[in-house]
């Protein structure tokens, strides 16, 4: 992935390292150099990115009981 330095030297973050790195909008974020002289971008703050499955928790509501499901799947009432 590739972005573009601005004439005030701002990139912008591709939208799948932020979704990857959980990085929004007040995130901060650190540039380390690694050995090989690449640079490394890492989440500074202490907060844990929230997994996509977790975002999703208790999104189904309430649901059917096991009676009710086996009701349905008989043709019952």
């Amino acid at each position: 992935m590739s972005t573009t330095v601005t004439s005030k030297g701002q990139v912008t973050i591709p939208k799948a390292v932020r979704d990857l790195l959980g990085i929004t909008a007040g995130s901060q974020v650190d540039f380390h150099r690694a050995k090989d002289g690449s640079i490394v971008l890492t989440r500074a703050d202490s907060e844990k990115p929230v997994s996509r499955f977790e975002k999703l928790r208790g999104h189904a509501g309430a649901g059917l009981d096991t009676d009710a499901i086996m009701a349905l799947t008989r043709g019952e009432e």
